[in-house]
């Protein structure tokens, strides 16, 4: 067995980085990793993803800087559990750019992209169809995500990524309703205001979206025991 290379020789260790950091969040997106779980440590990283020491902590603490997971002093890494206080901050973050995000993409959008959401619309109506409901709330993020990069806003699109992964993580803790967890009603609604190139349809439209699904979480006081939708993905 060759000698593994010092962590300063890793070629691209940021690259190297994004991709444990990319395989770690679609895991916590989708709901096969519940908050509070223990991730893998530095160790077990390196050997599953090749890389060094060096890269294997970078993942984790640029995790935990965006907010989806906790390291704990002499404990490890473990995906966070967003507090009540935190699940109000992410959903009424969201309810102030979103809406002006949808209608600058409304205003920029093409022929394209406007059939870029509609098959993220399609899989995830899809996913819905088959049950897997990790998976449509993974998409559903993605939907939001793409219209921030049709509408061009490199620094709100960046802000929005980590919002959004935290609202998965927020959904699967607080959500009053499981089974319509992603419903696609207003994703549809949305494509059609976009089809109309109606920046102001677009903008209630994503206001009333965001405004619902914050409505639609029970944030209040719970005991540890009770079953979350993390619970429900992990039955499934």
């Amino acid at each position: 067995m060759s000698e593994r290379k010092p962590d300063s020789a890793d070629p691209q260790p940021s690259s190297l980085a994004g991709g444990v950091i990319s395989h770690l969040t679609n895991e916590i997106v989708a709901g096969n990793l519940a908050p509070r779980t223990r991730l893998p440590t530095e160790h077990k990283l390196m050997a599953e993803f090749g890389v060094s020491r060096t890269v294997a902590r970078a993942a984790l603490q640029a995790l935990a800087h965006g907010g989806l997971v906790t390291i704990e002093k002499n404990r490890g890494a473990f995906v966070s559990r967003p507090s009540i206080r935190e699940a109000h901050e992410v959903f009424e973050a969201r309810t102030l750019i979103e809406p002006r995000i949808a209608r600058m993409a409304a205003k920029a959008m093409t022929d394209d992209a406007l059939a870029r959401l509609q098959r993220h619309v399609d899989a995830e109506h899809d996913a819905l169809k088959d049950g897997d409901m990790g998976l449509a709330l993974s998409l559903s993020g993605t939907f939001h995500i793409a219209i921030a990069e049709i509408a061009d806003q490199k620094v709100l699109t960046q802000i929005l990524h980590s919002l959004v992964s935290r609202s998965s993580l927020i959904i699967a803790l607080y959500w009053k309703r499981p089974d319509t967890a992603c419903e696609s009603h207003s994703h549809h609604a949305l494509l059609d205001a976009f089809a109309r190139r109606d920046e102001s349809a677009a903008e209630e439209i994503m206001k009333s979206h965001i405004v619902d699904l914050h409505s639609g979480l029970d944030l209040v006081a719970r005991n540890e025991g009770e079953p979350s939708l993390a619970d429900v993905f992990a039955a499934n």
